[in-house]
């Protein structure tokens, strides 16, 4: 998590550093869609994704505190990914998204 003293001043712009890019945004729509995942769900799940990208982006994601990493002691180990308590505060943001989208797609329609 950044310290306070490097976010930056304007609330959308940090939002935006946090979520903005378009994997990021993706695995959050998977998890607040359908829960927790295991990596390979989420590399299926996000067609022409790399391991690594997905790797690179889960880390940032857990390191910025909106979701969390559980290691399962199984054989062999797995690992599930699910939002965080923080992570849980962008499903407003991701309904209002919904909606824009929705109504953008009525208006392009007519």
């Amino acid at each position: 998590m950044l310290r306070k003293a490097d976010l930056p001043p304007c609330p959308i712009a940090l939002t935006i550093g946090l979520i903005g890019n378009k994997w990021k945004l993706h695995i959050l729509r998977e998890l607040i869609l359908l829960g927790p995942r295991h990596f390979g769900e989420l590399l299926r799940a996000l067609p022409g994704i790399s391991k690594k990208v997905l790797t690179e982006s889960l880390r940032g994601l857990e390191a910025d505190g909106l979701i969390t990493r559980t290691l399962h002691a199984t054989k062999p180990p797995t690992v599930e990914y699910a939002l965080s308590p923080l992570g849980r505060t962008l499903l407003p943001l991701f309904d209002s998204m919904a909606a824009w989208g929705e109504t953008y797609r009525a208006a392009a329609g007519s």
